[in-house]
């Protein structure tokens, strides 16, 4: 008897293991609940162009906004690099993100992300990349970059890395050293230190009072006399301006009323000021993944190997 009561505890103490630990896998599986809900936010990342206090302090207020507005509960994500933003549409991590063009292009081929939303900026659908250059440098030629210390942004950067590799390139132009600072202020920076000979960033033309709007603009509160030790020695092509990028299977209705709603915030004052201090933007276009064809044929004339920019 005393054998049968000790098998029937063990089998008893042994059934209640099981059971626990399928309640436990069960309730696993179950879903977190709708995307939007408290417990499954949509997921918005942005690119991590600008300081990530900066876009994290802005965005806020963005987010508070988008909740009101559509019913929707919102989180952030901003990686450290620019890849990062790709890699979390692969990865299911991302639902809509603020991206550069170029991160566009690989996460559209790789992984079907669609274009919904074009930034404007100071009026306009587009922006370019400049290379610059301590102004007492004597670099006054792109030629006179041969051997010389660079800092490019990002290796996934279309204003900061590609377009100004290809104006190197089409001038045969080796570098001595060359170095990514990730951020467009920190090439300014690094520039304006002596740290490097020379470096690439965005640009937008001069306001009509003769303001600057190019990335050196970022940093005037710390360098005042920016203007005067760093210059501008060329500006590449147009690029067409960042998008608001959707993964594939995103349903419709959480598209929608984000674009609706990103643009009635972007139609209020507050709205503007908060999107100018993240990404210097103040309006929004509808766009289709054709807008960035010619971005995706100028790419290919450089032979970038996109494989060894993933994570």
């Amino acid at each position: 008897m005393t054998a049968t009561r000790s098998f029937l505890r063990y089998r008893n103490s042994l059934l209640s293991v099981v059971l626990l630990l399928l309640i436990v896998m069960l309730t696993a599986c179950q879903p977190a609940g709708d995307l939007g809900s408290r417990n499954n936010p949509v997921r918005l990342y942005f690119t991590p162009s600008v300081d990530a206090d900066t876009i994290a302090s802005n965005s806020r207020e963005f987010i508070r906004f988008l909740e009101q507005e559509t019913g929707h509960y919102y989180t952030t994500g901003i990686p450290t690099s620019y890849i990062a933003v790709v890699e979390a549409f692969g990865s299911g991590r991302a639902d809509i993100g603020a991206m550069n063009s170029f991160g566009y292009l690989m996460a559209h081929e790789r992984y079907g992300a669609e274009a919904h939303l074009k930034m404007i900026r100071h009026g306009v659908d587009y922006y370019q990349g400049q290379i610059v250059v301590r102004a007492d440098s004597g670099i006054e030629t792109i030629a006179d970059l041969a051997g010389k210390r660079f800092a490019f942004t990002d290796p996934a950067s279309t204003s900061g890395y590609l377009f100004p590799l290809k104006m190197l390139l089409d001038e045969n132009v080796t570098l001595g050293h060359e170095t990514f600072a990730m951020k467009h202020d920190s090439v300014i920076t690094m520039v304006y230190q002596g740290q490097v000979d020379a470096g690439s960033a965005y640009y937008s033309a001069p306001a009509a009072d003769g303001s600057i709007r190019d990335a050196r603009q970022r940093v005037l509160t710390q360098f005042p006399d920016v203007t005067e030790r760093v210059r501008i020695l060329a500006v590449t092509e147009k690029i067409p301006n960042d998008p608001f990028v959707f993964r594939k299977d995103l349903p419709a209705d959480i598209r929608d009323s984000f674009i609706t709603a990103i643009k009635k915030f972007l139609s209020t004052e507050q709205g503007r000021d908060i999107f100018r201090n993240i990404y210097s933007v103040e309006g929004l276009i509808d766009a289709t993944d054709e807008d960035y064809q010619p971005l995706r044929e100028m790419i290919r004339t450089i032979e970038i190997d996109t494989e060894s920019l993933v994570l």
